[in-house]
């Protein structure tokens, strides 16, 4: 509100400064209506909600929880030579296969909590039903996870605010009953997340070793073994509804990069890759999922290198577009990178040039997946798709990873970016059956249209590696440029 200079010095100042404190307040509440408030009438739409509910989305990765626990766990643990695995943890310094091992409405440990998974059937002989009895999943602090585990409290009740339940197990009492619980199982083997080569199996802090150590005493910390292997390959398999949910979280990041590297996003000579970044942000955001990182989009272009493009370039008629990018939603992760083509005016498909670099980097997939197979060390991989590569004449690069619980995942490397000679003891893990792996590399290609100039078409789809150990793409990968009129 703005008043006439003469009427302003009329009026006294605590009265102007009211006046504009409710012309304030009503133009924020106006705004309030206009943006804040929930859409009526006939225009009204429900949000889009592409795998349901919180609640539905949280009942789902809980049968997928009771599914690991009863079937995957114990056979790693019998695979693994381990009757005891022991994982002490305390609040908001999670071990991380603490994701792998908790119902979805479970966002930290409870103080200190310590899992203890016991093979009774390894440990006395008999024969496993395969209904996951045989494995005792006991926590000593936290809750029981929706019933799955067996959640041991204090013997000390609380009879004020919470109406006489039992009080949790605390600090040096939670050691106490850690050895009673492992001096009657007596397991021969106690399996801890210790490893100088995986953080996703180095969990185990060294105030949380130093305690346990203690408490236990020498015969039993004697007994201790890193579980490196059991930790890893149980964070990276995945149960078969997990990959039937994955195939449709895959649709949606397909949907997504065709939108965004289209007409309705893409204006030549207005946009700029910034706001490329921040449609996929806001896209993801309001479909209620989330992403591991900030996504990329980059240009080439013909005659101009990276320097001279700059860090966010207005896009142009003619350029190659790529895009890294993921969703993260019911606690699983894509990483994808796919490419465009600006169309220049007449043009109606991308210069052949531009179509034979792709094609190349198609031809340096397809040597990854065939080579790609359970039981082959990460390094293996690597070396043996790049001798196919060398010698198919393309100039291309590797390096794919395990994807999953976590974005780069659990599981063997196949080469990074810098170490085409293989990643010590990160690539020296094992590929297994029932893990996915995004599927990551680029080509790089001289095109003719553009004088020669060379062209990196760098992709990355996902693949899930079956039950017989050889992958499949989780639904499809590109084999053509997307087209921008």
């Amino acid at each position: 509100m703005i008043l006439a200079p003469s009427l302003h010095r009329r009026l006294s100042l605590p009265f102007v400064r009211r006046v504009r404190a409710a012309a304030l307040l009503l133009l924020l509440a106006t705004a309030g209506a206009a943006v804040g408030a929930a859409p009526t009438g006939l225009g009204a739409q429900a949000p889009r909600r592409p795998f349901g509910t919180l609640r539905e989305q949280a009942l789902r990765q809980q049968q997928w929880l009771d599914q690991r626990l009863r079937s995957v766990l114990p056979a790693l643990m019998r695979k693994h030579g381990v009757d005891a695995w022991v994982i002490p943890m305390r609040e908001y310094n999670e071990d991380p296969v603490f994701s792998s091992l908790v119902s979805p409405t479970t966002f930290a440990a409870r103080r200190r909590t310590i899992y203890v998974f016991f093979d009774a059937c390894a440990a006395s002989g008999r024969t496993d039903p395969g209904d996951g009895s045989c494995v005792q999943r006991i926590a000593l602090g936290g809750t029981s996870q929706g019933g799955l585990y067996e959640a041991r409290r204090a013997t000390k009740a609380v009879t004020a605010a919470v109406g006489g339940q039992q009080a949790e197990l605390w600090g040096d009492e939670q050691w106490s009953v850690l050895k009673q619980l492992l001096e009657e199982k007596n397991p021969r083997v106690i399996a801890i997340d210790v490893s100088r080569t995986f953080a996703f199996t180095d969990g185990l802090t060294a105030g949380e070793r130093d305690g346990m150590t203690e408490a236990l005493g020498p015969a039993l910390a004697a007994r201790f073994r890193p579980a490196e292997a059991l930790a890893l390959e149980l964070i990276a398999t995945r149960v078969p509804d997990e990959v039937a949910f994955y195939a449709k979280l895959q649709e949606l990041v397909w949907e997504l990069t065709q939108r965004m590297f289209s007409a309705e996003v893409v204006k030549p000579g207005v946009s700029r890759t910034s706001d490329l970044v921040w449609w996929w942000r806001q896209q993801v955001n309001d479909l209620g999922l989330g992403t591991w990182f900030q996504p990329s989009v980059s240009v080439q272009r013909r005659g101009a290198t990276a320097a001279q493009l700059g860090e966010d370039p207005v896009i142009q008629r003619g350029d190659v577009l790529h895009c890294d990018v993921g969703i993260t939603a019911l606690g699983l992760n894509t990483d994808t990178q796919h490419n465009g083509y600006v169309l220049l005016a007449g043009e109606t498909d991308a210069p052949a040039g531009l179509t034979a670099a792709l094609r190349a980097t198609n031809r340096l997939q397809d040597i990854v997946m065939e080579e790609l197979r359970a039981g082959r060390t990460g390094n293996e991989v690597l070396a043996a798709s790049l001798q196919r590569m060398r010698a198919a004449g393309i100039d291309g690069t590797i390096y794919s990873h395990p994807i999953g619980k976590h974005g780069h995942g659990a599981g063997p490397l196949v080469g990074l970016w810098d170490y085409q000679d293989g990643v010590p003891g990160r690539g020296d893990a094992r590929v297994i059956a029932n893990m996915w792996y995004s599927i990551e590399l680029q080509s790089t290609s001289r095109v003719p249209e553009w004088g020669g100039q060379p062209v990196r078409m760098a992709q990355e789809e996902d693949a899930v590696i079956g039950a017989d150990g050889r992958p499949t793409w989780a639904i499809k990968r590109q084999d053509r440029l997307f087209l921008i009129k």
